[in-house]
């Protein structure tokens, strides 16, 4: 399937503020960037890093006053797995080194609280891909699509005792339930194409069976419509825009098409 994606963002920044932006298309399997381009207005010098280990790519720039940062991008995107019973979850002395990081607790997936819960809802079943089907089905049943409901400090804890949020939220929850099983998981920011209203959406992948597999506990759009940018352990890895200071949103938009063949 080919996709065009486009974000259009609009800041105003104090002087000498520095920026990192992780909106670019990831060099992941899977996905093929036909084409792209990046602008800013007013031109402006920018640091392209190269892609990481992960595939994807940020750039960097000492930002002031109003800017506009346009990208885009056309990407032939094949078929993903999908996750279905039987994939079995291996020890941890079977992992690859760089997948141990993403069995630990971290800022926004206080895994470590959510031990007792996971292992008394979903203890009972076999330690393999069914465990994280079922983890998907209760955040999804469990926990309300509210735009608002929070904020940027929102943990999963949070999320658990106010059974509301946006993606992110829900991805948290997921991702700290697994890592409570003992599930390797990661989250992973996305451009998605039939995704309603249109903005940059956060899944998360698990790893089994030596593989991992791309996940989404919002059930919003499917996960062969996602286009990778990042991934982290949770969304302070994964945010489109850090800055070394505050600065202010004046519009942003993120879009997604099919293109005919």
């Amino acid at each position: 399937m080919k996709l065009r994606v486009r974000s259009d963002l609009v800041y105003d920044f104090p002087k000498d503020t520095q920026a990192i932006f992780a909106i670019q298309v990831a060099c992941s399997p899977g996905q093929v960037i036909l084409s792209e381009s990046l602008a800013l207005s007013p031109d402006t010098p920018v640091i392209q890093d190269r892609a990481d280990s992960h595939g994807e790519r940020r750039f960097r720039a000492a930002l002031e006053g109003q800017v506009r940062v346009v990208y885009e991008a056309t990407i032939e995107n094949s078929t993903p797995r999908i996750l279905s019973p039987g994939s079995r979850l291996q020890s941890w002395l079977e992992l690859p080194p760089p997948v141990l990081e993403f069995l630990l607790p971290s800022r926004y997936c206080p895994s470590d609280k959510f031990m007792s819960f996971a292992h008394r809802e979903f203890g009972h079943l076999a330690p393999e891909s069914r465990q994280v089907l079922a983890v998907l089905d209760w955040v999804c049943n469990h926990v309300d699509y509210v735009p608002g409901a929070s904020h940027a400090g929102t943990t999963a804890e949070n999320t658990f005792v106010d059974r509301a949020g946006i993606c992110r939220d829900f991805t948290h929850l997921g991702i700290s339930i697994c890592r409570a099983l003992n599930v390797p998981s990661r989250a992973v920011s996305a451009y998605a194409w039939q995704l309603d209203p249109p903005d940059f959406h956060a899944v998360f992948e698990v790893y089994l069976d030596g593989a991992w597999w791309l996940v989404d506990a919002t059930r919003l759009v499917p996960v062969e419509n996602l286009v990778r940018i990042a991934i982290g352990r949770d969304a302070a890895d994964i945010a489109f825009l850090t800055t070394s200071g505050s600065c202010e949103c004046i519009s942003q938009s993120v879009s997604v098409e099919q293109v005919s063949a």
